[in-house]
């Protein structure tokens, strides 16, 4: 009954646990489902497939090869960037709670 008490007092936090949950949300599912969603949008609006296409070949015909290259390896990094920023976040959120934590253990009660 005192942990429920507890929690219902906001003495003990749920966020340290929720927040790895959050992470792997937006860490995994986030692009993947946004990837998944764009192949939807374009499956099911004939428009945006036309435009989509339209682009994909004006791309195609009008930059060389080693450009595409290039902005391949460029959205890589910006990826591999956004991901390590999203971990780096939810490490400091993390450590915030661990040094709450610890400063409750050393405080008198």
């Amino acid at each position: 009954m005192s942990r429920l008490y507890d929690f219902l007092t906001f003495r003990v936090l749920v966020a340290p646990y929720v927040l790895l949950a959050f992470y792997y949300l937006g860490a995994l599912a986030v692009p993947v489902g946004g990837w998944w969603f764009s192949i939807w949008v374009r499956r099911r609006y004939w428009a945006v497939s036309e435009a989509y296409d339209a682009g994909k070949a004006a791309i195609v015909k009008n930059t060389p090869q080693r450009y595409r290259a290039r902005f391949i390896v460029l959205f890589a990094l910006a990826f591999i960037s956004m991901e390590i920023m999203w971990r780096v976040m939810f490490e400091f959120l993390i450590a915030y709670f661990q040094m709450r934590e610890a400063l409750l253990a050393v405080a008198p009660h």
